[in-house]
């Protein structure tokens, strides 16, 4: 399983990234969309090692309150629906 969400986000684009917020609500600025990127390309691997161990409420100033509420919102619900494949 990690081998197939390696290659999906070392082929993953900001445009990606971009179309899954709007989809879910949240109008990243690109500011935003730059800090989302740069982190899922830069720590991607300790997260699919650990995922219980990131804690997304110390990147909430990297965000809007807006923003983060959904991503917050969306992070919790795709951990539950996922996580047991990792």
């Amino acid at each position: 399983m990690h081998f197939l969400i390696e290659k999906y986000i070392n082929n993953m684009t900001k445009e990606d990234i971009k179309s899954f917020a709007i989809q879910k609500g949240a109008n990243l600025s690109d500011n935003e969309l730059d800090f989302t990127y740069n982190f899922i390309k830069t720590n991607y691997k300790n997260i699919l090692n650990n995922p219980k161990l990131l804690d997304i409420d110390r990147y909430k100033s990297n965000y809007t309150k807006e923003n983060f509420e959904i991503i917050s919102k969306v992070f919790q619900e795709y951990s539950k629906k996922y996580s047991h494949y990792l």
